[in-house]
């Protein structure tokens, strides 16, 4: 049962809740839901006629009794209505539980894309999808079967009208047998229900280590890892195979139970209603019928009944969708005031920041950043340069103090409008599968591959273009893997350039790129920087000292800030972190040790 656990944002829903929430997914496709309803009275209908028929045919005298051609017409004419309308009520069946798990993925996809990043650092992606894709589909399957279902019912309402027209005591005597099979379907109802989430738990599991295997596919070639990956995989699926097989056990004996009982029922009614018969109590035509029309109607009973605890499998899939779409997202904006044009006007007014309640990242942290001015953050790892810029994006909520932009605390902007202000790059600058213009267009989806040229040839006058097989047609493949680093970086910079936001902020990599590619990254950074705000975690001397303001932090505070010239002069932790990590990057370097 290992990793099957429930994530921290699941919750219980009743069952009350849970159909009640489904049926609102079927409030758009009232009038198909009538036509199938319609539909499965009249089949219900044709399904007790025969029996009724030949009921009456045999209880009628030889001489009223209907001719055998008449009764084959009447049974023909039954058979072919009801495929009719069979066909009607599976295409529009077909239609709503397609557009019902449609637009319960579609809420579940959109929920997932609310969350802040803390939400996807906890929670496996690999889990995240399999509620996505696999629980809707799971919950389809079952509404796929509901209406047959539901034309069980109603065939049984029918009938046991039928039953008692034939014999009163008979009938009632079923109907007490009936809450026994009922009861005893709602002893598997919770079983069904705990091995189905287990199920969807394990399948989780499964996707969760086939994403992490192909995403990591690389590493595990390098350090030659395949066969761990697969036994980790193995032991994942197996575990994945031994709880299907106890769902599949579980669901397969609710049937054969539930139809033993309608036995053992049918076959007291035989022989009760065999020594009425014999006692002239009932004649023997209608205690056959009543046989038979009792085994009809058993039919249709145990399946509603096993259905039920089939049915809790459904609820269980959804319980799991219902808990992502209600999961609230930790980054919660006060108001949601249109953010336009921003000056780039950026003030950190004692604000403190952790992770969790052990984790204290930024302490009491002040800092301001005037209109146009670029800054440049160093320090060591877990010095707080990257938590800084996720506050500034939104990406996580603050515990304690103020951001303000323009003078607004970013709590109180539309968080759309406002990172549409936000020129982003991280250190590892992701790209889309697709060619290298789809990803610079990101940004502005209306423009054209001329505008996007001509902005990537600001670039060094597109040189860099030229070392691309296709130009801005050729493909970057997967997460970018076709490119070389220095190459995804120029794209993700030139994707900036195409949206001239108002702030840029940049998380440098730290990956070596040749002289050339570094001149162009430069190049381009100075023509972003030049226009706006900048936040930049740098780890590029050429970027530190190009900077207008330097901001030394170590466990979460400045300690030192000014330029390269002034800090150098100070002797402090800068130029410490100089020596360390910018030293080696200068001309001068370079040059003695070639020497």
């Amino acid at each position: 049962m290992r990793g099957i656990d429930a994530e921290k944002y699941d919750r219980a829903y009743s069952d009350r809740d849970l159909v009640a929430r489904i049926a609102g997914y079927f409030k758009p496709h009232r009038k198909k839901l009538v036509v199938i309803v319609v539909a499965i009275t009249i089949m219900a209908a044709l399904g007790a006629l025969v029996p009724i028929v030949i009921a009456n045919s045999l209880n009628a005298e030889a001489s009223e009794a209907p001719f055998p051609t008449t009764l084959a017409l009447l049974v023909l004419i039954a058979g072919v209505g009801t495929w009719a309308l069979a066909g009607i009520r599976r295409y529009l069946t077909a239609q709503v539980v397609a557009d019902v798990v449609n637009a319960m993925r579609d809420d579940a996809f959109s929920a997932t894309m609310r969350q802040d990043l803390s939400f996807f650092d906890e929670f496996s992606t690999g889990r995240i999808v399999s509620r996505i894709t696999s629980d809707t589909q799971e919950f389809g399957e079952v509404l796929a079967i509901s209406t047959d279902v539901i034309n069980q019912l109603a065939t049984a309402i029918i009938l046991i009208f039928v039953l008692f027209s034939i014999d009163l005591k008979l009938s009632l005597a079923v109907l007490v047998m009936t809450p026994l099979v009922v009861a005893v379907a709602l002893l598997f109802r919770r079983m069904a229900r705990d091995v189905t989430r287990q199920s969807s738990r394990a399948l989780a599991e499964v996707n969760k280590a086939i994403q992490e295997a192909v995403s990591g596919i690389r590493v595990a070639k390098n350090f030659r890892q395949e066969q761990a990956i697969y036994d980790e995989f193995m032991q994942v699926n197996d575990q994945a195979y031994s709880i299907n097989v106890r769902r599949a056990l579980v669901l397969a004996n609710i049937f054969p139970t539930l139809n033993a009982l309608a036995g053992v029922g049918t076959a007291s009614l035989v022989y009760f209603g065999g020594r009425s018969a014999i006692a002239g109590a009932i004649s023997i035509s209608s205690w056959y019928i009543f046989v038979a029309t009792v085994d009809s109607f058993w039919f249709p009973v145990t399946n509603l009944s096993a259905f039920w605890s089939q049915f809790q499998a459904g609820l269980a899939a959804t319980e799991r969708v219902f808990a992502l779409i209600d999961t609230e997202t930790s980054v919660r904006q006060t108001a949601s005031e249109p953010a336009g044009r921003l000056r780039g006007d950026i003030e950190f007014d004692h604000v403190s920041f952790r992770y969790s309640s052990q984790e204290q990242v930024l302490d009491d942290f002040s800092l301001h950043i005037q209109p146009g001015e670029s800054v440049a953050l160093v320090g060591h790892t877990g010095a707080g340069k990257s938590s800084i810029i996720k506050l500034i994006a939104r990406y996580y909520e603050f515990q304690e103090g103020t951001i303000r932009v323009d003078g607004h605390d970013i709590r109180g902007f539309d968080l759309t409008t406002y990172r549409r202000q936000l020129g982003i790059v991280g250190q590892v600058p992701f790209l889309f599968a697709g060619t290298v213009a789809d990803n610079i267009r990101y940004a502005c989806p209306e423009a054209s591959d001329e505008r996007i040229e001509a902005t990537a040839r600001q670039i060094g006058r597109g040189e860099w273009l030229e070392t691309l097989p296709e130009g801005i047609a050729s493909e970057v493949g997967e997460r970018g893997a076709r490119l070389s680093m220095g190459q995804r970086q120029l794209v993700a910079l030139t994707r900036v350039l195409l949206q001239n936001p108002s702030i840029f902020i940049l998380d440098e990599a730290t990956a070596s790129v040749d002289p050339f590619t570094e001149s162009q990254i430069q190049e381009a950074l100075d023509l972003i920087m030049a226009q706006r705000s900048a936040i930049i975690i740098a780890h590029r001397l050429s970027t530190v000292r190009s900077a207008d303001r330097i901001i030394v932090l170590r466990a979460g505070r400045i300690i030192e800030e000014g330029s390269h010239k002034s800090l150098m002069a100070q002797g402090g932790h800068y130029a410490e972190l100089y020596d360390t990590y910018f030293r080696h990057q200068s001309p001068s370097y370079v040059v003695k040790n070639e020497r």
